[in-house]
């Protein structure tokens, strides 16, 4: 129902990172570095065998197993739209209603800015700890999974966090804000000598970002309601794309020009913008305030009902 929204749209984040947490632990073990040719040849066709046959029973689940809707609407915001006078869907149409809104547009650019950087940041993770840290290699892929591990709990929470609140811009707010907090702490302690800290110092930044995910998709619902929600998440993971392609460019540049300090500044000076742009979305919460609507309308129809039953009841007992 409402009250679950956000810890479902966490767990399908939770499923998302797993994956990635899964891609950052298999391939050494399957691929392992080899110096015969064959051997690696061998070794990349299991690999890809491997996924290739993963995805076509997946695939194949999606078609027999998923449903297009459930049958009944999960929440009052849901039943209210199948409720209003059916009209033709036209995505253009939803897309430039979107764009309309200012709120959303700084949500679009605040989310691209905070995932485009767990993105940069992860794709550069490998080569800034082997600059501080030679011959880390498996450690460095264990800080990644450490990264991902820890943004898998952040996401869960922050679902449960969000459905138990509502406090939507708050929490993006908040989580934001520790996010920019925990690229700074990374920042400075990825050349302090200590790989264990660099482990934790990790951990903590992908709490944070990671937990950003559920939360940003959940503000960009409630905002945006009732337009469809997966146009709105999918712009949003279009921004997301779009800022990952450049801060990882040129973070990369940042870095093989003038080191790894001044790369994850670039970074941190983006996410501080990107908090003040989330500290200036207007919290319109229109999918609550169906939520909240529609059940007072069916509270108070009961009432009306129960009042009415009462003298027909003891009409009837007279009699």
């Amino acid at each position: 129902g409402s009250k679950e929204v956000s810890t479902a749209c966490s767990i399908g984040v939770f499923g998302n990172q797993l994956g990635v947490a899964i891609g950052f632990l298999l391939p050494p073990m399957l691929v392992p570095n080899v110096d015969d040719l064959d051997q690696l040849s061998y070794h990349l066709n299991v690999m890809f065998y491997g996924t290739a046959a993963v995805a076509s029973l997946l695939f194949i689940l999606v078609i027999l197993v998923f449903q297009d809707e459930p049958e009944v609407p999960p929440s009052q915001a849901q039943a209210a739209i199948h409720a209003s006078p059916s009209q033709d869907y036209s995505y253009l149409q939803s897309v430039y209603q979107l764009i309309k809104s200012v709120p959303f547009l700084l949500l679009v650019v605040s989310y691209g800015i905070n995932t485009g950087s767990y993105y940069s940041v992860s794709t550069l993770l490998n080569k800034m700890v082997l600059i501080h840290y030679p011959g880390e290699e498996v450690n460095a892929g264990r800080i990644g999974l450490t990264i991902v591990v820890a943004g898998m709990v952040g996401s869960i929470i922050c679902g449960f966090w969000l459905d138990r609140t509502k406090t939507y811009k708050q929490t993006t707010l908040v989580v934001y804000f520790l996010s920019f907090a925990g690229m700074l702490v990374f920042s400075f302690t990825l050349n302090v000598g200590l790989i264990w800290v660099v482990f934790i110092t990790a951990g903590i930044m992908g709490f944070f970002m990671t937990g950003y995910l559920p939360v940003g998709f959940e503000f960009g619902a409630e905002i945006t309601y009732p337009e469809s929600e997966g146009t709105s998440s999918g712009l949003l993971n279009e921004a997301a794309q779009v800022f990952g392609i450049m801060f990882t460019i040129s973070q990369g540049k940042i870095i093989d020009y003038h080191g790894t300090v001044p790369g994850n500044i670039f970074i941190s000076a983006f996410l501080l913008v990107g908090c003040v742009l989330t500290a200036l979305i207007k919290s319109e919460l229109r999918r609550q305030q169906a939520n909240s609507r529609d059940l007072q309308t069916t509270h108070q129809g009961t009432k009306a009902l129960e009042d009415n039953s009462v003298p027909q009841i003891l009409h009837q007992s007279s009699l």
